[in-house]
């Protein structure tokens, strides 16, 4: 299929003009997630023959994925401009309204953090997303009076890391449902070489591969840490990412060799020392470790349980054997 039209325009929240830079263009150029874009990529050719909106789309998964990324090759497959905002930003109806009745036939638009939508902003989507239309109350008591309002036809674009927090009923209405998965170590290693050649530096085949390692499985870190790296690189070895300059600057960052950081040391450390090796519910985890339970929850747990170094039980958190090997603590003895 060829490029769409270059006149759809992009409103797109980004992390920077070189963040943005890295970030892929085309379903073409996305990196992993096989399944996900092999699918989409007949879902939208179908869609523009038929000359509809694509279906509505819910993206779910840890942070840093490439969900907002994959929204907004979406819209450019699709050639539709593409409107973003977030949950806490939609704050009232007549919020939601303001928006709908501003797109244009087609368009796409992207609500991150969809599970954070209020019960009243969600009940008003309910008929925009089945029938294009949205009921608005005129009105109170025994006067008022329901208007039904049309709206242009639209995709919906939500993401959340939290998919079982959405309600049945907004959960319901897409159509097209996908969880984005950790990526794996070759996968990572391909983002890292991609991003190396955008940034036009030399990197090593070692050097890579150590970045990809420590990039946590996810291409936001990985694009974060060899951003960072090429600083070290530029001032120590000018501007060649090597293996030697690489560790310098993972050190520098207290990025170990399994990519844990600083705080994922810390839980562990609070998990085993002080609570020996669990079981520990959240709150308490947080408030031993000094942290919010809601960034231990959706920036660090996943990945410690997917590598392997927490399980989580009905009682708690527990660590497991790798983890008191890899932070090289025995878990204190329970009285």
């Amino acid at each position: 299929m060829s490029d769409p039209s270059p006149v759809a325009t992009i409103e797109l929240v980004t992390d920077g003009a070189v963040g943005d830079k890295l970030r892929p263009q085309y379903l073409r150029d996305y990196i992993g997630q096989r399944q996900v874009t092999d699918n989409l990529r007949v879902f939208i050719d179908a869609t523009v023959k038929r000359a509809q909106p694509l279906e509505h789309v819910l993206i779910y998964g840890p942070p840093g994925l490439g969900k907002t990324t994959l929204a907004s090759i979406i819209a450019r497959e699709l050639g539709v401009n593409l409107r973003v905002t977030s949950g806490p930003a939609i704050e009232r109806p007549g919020d939601i309204a303001a928006i709908l009745t501003s797109l244009q036939p087609n368009d796409v638009l992207f609500i991150d953090e969809i599970h954070r939508l209020s019960r009243p902003v969600e009940e008003m989507l309910y008929p925009a997303l089945e029938s294009f239309a949205m009921d608005i109350v005129l009105g109170k008591g025994p006067s008022a009076k329901t208007l039904r309002l049309d709206v242009p036809p639209f995709t919906l674009i939500g993401a959340t890391t939290k998919a079982g927090s959405l309600s049945a009923p907004l959960r319901d209405r897409f159509g097209i449902v996908y969880h984005l998965a950790f990526y794996t170590e070759n996968e990572m290693e391909t983002i890292v070489n991609r991003s190396a050649n955008i940034l036009g530096v030399t990197i090593d085949p070692t050097a890579a591969r150590m970045i990809a390692i420590r990039s946590r499985a996810t291409p936001r870190i990985a694009n974060r840490l060899i951003r960072r790296v090429r600083d070290f690189a530029e001032v120590f070895h000018e501007g060649i990412i090597t293996e030697a300059v690489t560790n310098r600057a993972l050190t520098a960052l207290a990025i170990d060799d399994r990519g844990l950081d600083e705080l994922d040391r810390r839980l562990l450390k609070t998990i085993i020392e002080k609570f020996g090796g669990g079981p520990v519910g959240l709150d308490t985890l947080a408030t031993a470790a000094n942290e919010e339970s809601n960034t231990i929850a959706d920036m660090h747990e996943p990945f410690l349980i997917q590598q392997g170094f927490i399980q989580r039980t009905k009682q708690g958190r527990i660590t497991t054997p790798l983890a008191h090997e890899h932070i090289q603590l025995a878990p204190a003895i329970k009285q």
